[in-house]
């Protein structure tokens, strides 16, 4: 609940610190002493549009500030956790409001949007009066009235949770027989692309290993000519090794007949030899190493061949060969499987609409006995509200073309205001005074079921008196035990069944010379409270009579 408003600088509120307690709290004061500036600042610190206007006279800004108390379970909790706004003992909701039209919004001192604080305020308050179009239940929000007052809830979520599954399935039945379709029509290139791919069967970097072994292939090639002329020279017919072996030998037996002459010779010639032998051993090796089939190379140059065909074919990289090979086998795979699959996913798509429906049904038929009922507790609310001519109806339409995840009912209040006139939406059939109390009448009966926990009531009691006042004052005090209730009235028997008493007065002050007008708000006493309620009774001059009549009314009220 509301538990401290504070204002600086507000239109003619310089500084004011209100505490609230729960139950029935009014606000009275003569006509003109400001109570709109109360509810304008408070509006504000609820997220409603910024007015440099609000700014008192001379002030660079104004600042308003709301308390709150709240439950754990209260589900702006899950608001603030979404937005990262850590949970503190009270709720603070900040607005400063500068005289150049700016504004700054602040949540337990973080920064906010505007946007955020109006979506947490409206959790927070509502505001009902004859021109607030916020307290005017938007259709929007009827059928999720409805749905607290009914306490269906759970059965809410499980029509939700249905609708997504089947919308989920839809999707998925929507993609698969596309995919379907695709392949059917691409049938004939599909075959042909799978059957040349498997034939092919490109592997994963097979390209870059086959341009690798053609290169070194390529070289061996270039140098194997030389290499088998060098290898004909030392070891052919024509070597030159038989030749000099025998000049060797021919030289070594001369040397012994001629000592001192020919060891050189033959030792060069000996040396001579090895060498040759071991360039003989090396060509050899390397021809050895260059070997390769030439049939080899020829099936390497028609696998690249084949392969960088096959990609400029279906434009997509030689390594991207297999991925798109295995895609269009998978392609083939659908069309060939993909009509057993479809209708398979089609028949749990039934399954889930047919759940959906059956729950939706459900939903709207307890809708339908919820609708009835609060129809019925409304209409008794409404005569001792003036309203005994006056029909209060919930508009149901269920309709499956209009399906979603809150089912297939849409609700709207209808209201008669008189026999014979033509029943309409609430909010454009009844008048202000006639809107502000059907809504009492529909709080009433909603109790604190969908309902904000502080309900702020602008002067709903405005041109009505006697029996309709107290009859209004009865409601509010009725609702007040369930949530907290803020009610700026003109009528008596309202104010005498208040818990909590606030005067609203216009002072004029004198301040460096020059006079001012300030508003001031003060909870009062009870026995102030007898002397308030006496002059909203009797008027300016307060009569013996007038006081004693606003102690009956508050002694009934207490009773």
């Amino acid at each position: 609940m509301l538990v401290q408003l504070t204002i600086r600088d507000i239109v003619l509120i310089e500084r004011l610190d209100l505490a609230f307690n729960d139950g029935l709290s009014v606000l009275t004061g003569e006509t003109g002493a400001g109570k709109s500036i109360l509810l304008d600042a408070m509006s504000l610190s609820l997220g409603a549009r910024g007015d440099g206007g609000l700014v008192r006279n001379g002030c660079d800004q104004g600042q308003v500030a709301a308390t709150f108390d709240l439950a754990a379970s209260h589900p702006v909790q899950a608001v603030l956790e979404k937005h990262g706004i850590a949970p503190e003992a009270f709720l603070i909701l900040k607005r400063i409001q500068s005289a150049d039209g700016r504004s700054k919004a602040f949540v337990n001192d973080q920064p906010v949007s505007v946007s955020l604080m109006r979506e947490i305020g409206r959790r927070l308050v509502e505001l009902h009066g004859q021109h607030d179009e916020r307290a005017l239940l938007q259709t929007s929000v009827h059928r999720d009235l409805l749905d607290a007052f009914g306490g269906h809830q759970g059965l809410v979520e499980r029509v939700g949770a249905a609708w997504r599954d089947w919308q989920e399935k839809r999707k998925e039945v929507a993609a698969f027989a596309e995919t379907v379709e695709n392949a059917r029509r691409e049938s004939d290139y599909l075959h042909n692309a799978v059957d040349e791919l498997t034939a092919l069967a490109p592997q994963p970097g097979e390209e870059g290993e086959l341009a690798a072994r053609r290169q070194a292939m390529m070289k061996a090639e270039a140098v194997a000519a030389d290499l088998n002329e060098a290898a004909e020279t030392l070891s052919g017919d024509a070597s030159p090794i038989p030749v000099l072996m025998a000049l060797a030998k021919r030289l070594e037996r001369k040397a012994r007949e001629v000592p001192d002459t020919l060891e050189t010779a033959v030792t060069q010639l000996d040396q001579g030899l090895d060498a040759i032998y071991r360039a003989q051993q090396t060509i050899e090796a390397a021809l050895s190493a260059a070997d390769f089939d030439p049939r080899e190379l020829e099936q390497a140059e028609e696998r690249l061949f084949s392969l960088r065909a096959a990609s400029r074919k279906y434009g997509v990289a030689v390594e991207n060969l297999p991925e798109l090979a295995v895609k269009l086998a998978d392609d083939l795979e659908a069309l060939v499987s993909g009509e057993d699959r479809l209708q398979a996913l089609k028949r749990e798509l039934e399954a889930l609409e047919k759940d959906y429906h059956g729950l939706a049904d459900r939903l709207s038929g307890e809708r339908s006995s919820a609708a009835s009922a609060l129809a019925e507790m409304v209409m008794r609310e409404l005569p001792p509200l003036k309203l005994e001519a006056a029909r209060f109806m919930v508009r149901q339409e269920a309709d499956k073309a209009n399906a979603g995840a809150a089912g297939i009912d849409s609700i709207e209040f209808w209201v008669q205001t008189n026999p014979g006139t033509k029943p309409g939406p609430m909010i454009k059939v009844a008048s202000g005074g006639e809107l502000s109390r059907f809504l009492l009448a529909l709080k009433v009966a909603l109790a604190d079921k969908g309902s904000a926990p502080t309900l702020v009531f602008d002067e709903i009691d405005t041109g009505i008196g006697g029996a309709v006042a107290d009859a209004i004052g009865r409601r509010l005090r009725r609702l007040a035990e369930k949530v907290q209730v803020l009610s700026v009235t003109h009528a008596p028997q309202v104010a005498a069944r208040a818990t909590s008493h606030f005067v609203i007065t216009k002072q004029q002050l004198e301040a460096t010379g020059q006079e001012r007008t300030e508003t001031q708000v003060a909870a009062i006493s009870q026995s102030d409270r007898r002397e308030e309620i006496a002059r909203m009774l009797a008027g300016a001059q307060i009569t013996d009579e007038a006081r004693a009549a606003a102690q009956q009314l508050m002694d009934h009220s207490a009773a």
